[in-house]
């Protein structure tokens, strides 16, 4: 790993540093610019892109904030079978980290904690009936999500949404950052005095990330594979991410096992953190610790943006996470469930549609050999790619 190079802070800076904000559950969070309007790669907002972070350290305040959050989790306990509301009510619970709020089992999101619970109690009631229409690749829904930490033993829950939390805590800085540069939120005073895990860009990185190329991949085409069970979209797509890593394969029954995959598929937040854990993409001169970011409130511009500057700056894949469907993805035989994909490449095409590409891990033939195939490098219209994952009932991403 590459020596880490971070901004030398004065004492004018150490100065103006203060307390960190720390607002209530239903507090609005800092506002968000406008929505922008040409989404081209090499547009002036992308000079700070080379910026990144790694992770930071739990201060007394944050600690402060994931035990009353883990506190609230042991009085709202509801048993597995219980109403959708009333577990995501349960096990939905956010917390506050300098200004950016965390919910858990859905990640960093400018939502209310009430409007989180009710999308995914909404999103929990619509799951056994959207199961029965679709096809299921291995998204883990959240009906599925709910039950399984309802399930545990008090301790477990604790003890896992703990590490959820701390893991959170230490990513709030990347996640100022990426607020930052995508939608144009103002970086807190003190923020570098307090997060010396910021990497920022030398002269040279910087007047790079104003040029980004037209058209850009990363990841070997050759290094693909498509999920052998239809419940394993999530360790395929690690498969592929950890490949083009390190240039091993292996199987998806040893990334299953890492993600705690079971037939109900893997979730958003296995996928972050084994992506941290098992790859250096998560390195301050790639992408930086990678984050589960709720992009509901992305605009289309800005979630290009986000896909140019992940892909062309940090040279590191994007966990995408949409929902199957035909209108989306017209290789599709039938509409399927939510699924992961691995964005890693785009071209803004001139004056043409703009385009992203990603490995697929989803094949239907494999399966059903009266449907087509469909092949592991995908180019598609990324505006619908964009709609495909807000259209998920969660609509987050792995960045």
């Amino acid at each position: 790993m590459p020596r880490r190079r971070t901004i030398a802070i004065g004492a004018l800076a150490a100065a103006l540093a203060v307390s960190p904000f720390l607002p209530n559950a239903s507090t609005p969070l800092p506002s968000i610019s406008g929505s922008g309007s040409t989404p081209k790669p090499d547009a002036q907002a992308f000079s700070l892109d080379a910026a990144t972070a790694g992770a930071g350290e739990v201060t007394p305040a944050m600690q402060a904030e994931i035990d009353r959050v883990i506190a609230a989790g042991w009085r709202s306990a509801r048993p597995a079978k219980a109403l959708p509301s009333d577990l995501a009510t349960s096990a939905v619970r956010c917390a506050t980290f300098e200004g950016q709020r965390y919910c858990l089992h859905t990640g960093w999101t400018t939502s209310s904690e009430a409007e989180v619970q009710r999308r995914t109690a909404v999103a929990a009631r619509t799951a056994d009936r959207t199961a029965a229409s679709t096809t299921a690749t291995g998204d883990q829904d959240a009906l599925a999500t709910l039950r399984r930490y309802a399930a545990m033993s008090p301790l477990a829950r604790a003890k896992a949404e703990r590490a959820e939390l701390t893991a959170a805590a230490k990513s709030v800085a990347k996640v100022w950052l990426t607020r930052h540069l995508d939608q144009g939120v103002a970086l807190p005073t003190g923020f570098l005095a307090r997060h010396p895990e910021v990497r920022v860009p030398t002269a040279r990185e910087a007047r790079a990330a104003t040029t980004y190329p037209e058209k850009t991949t990363i990841l070997d085409p050759e290094q693909v594979a498509e999920q052998t069970r239809t419940y394993y979209c999530g360790p395929t797509s690690m498969q592929m991410i950890e490949w083009g890593w390190s240039g091993t394969e292996n199987s998806q029954e040893y990334w299953a096992k890492r993600l705690g995959t079971t037939t109900s598929g893997s979730s958003i937040y296995e996928m972050v953190r084994v992506t941290n854990e098992a790859t250096g993409y998560d390195n301050e001169d790639r992408a930086g610790t990678y984050i589960t970011l709720d992009i509901g409130d992305y605009t289309w511009p800005k979630w290009w943006q986000l896909q140019v500057r992940h892909i062309a700056g940090y040279r590191a894949p994007v966990i995408l996470h949409p929902i199957l469907l035909k209108r989306f993805y017209p290789y599709l035989d039938e509409d399927a469930s939510g699924h992961y994909q691995v964005g890693r490449g785009y071209n803004a095409n001139g004056d043409d549609v703009n385009l992203i590409s990603f490995f697929e891990p989803w094949n239907q033939a494999r399966f059903d050999p009266s449907e087509p195939s469909i092949a592991r490098v995908q180019w598609r219209q990324a505006y619908k790619s964009y709609r495909a994952n807000l259209a998920h009932p969660a609509h987050n991403i792995g960045v």
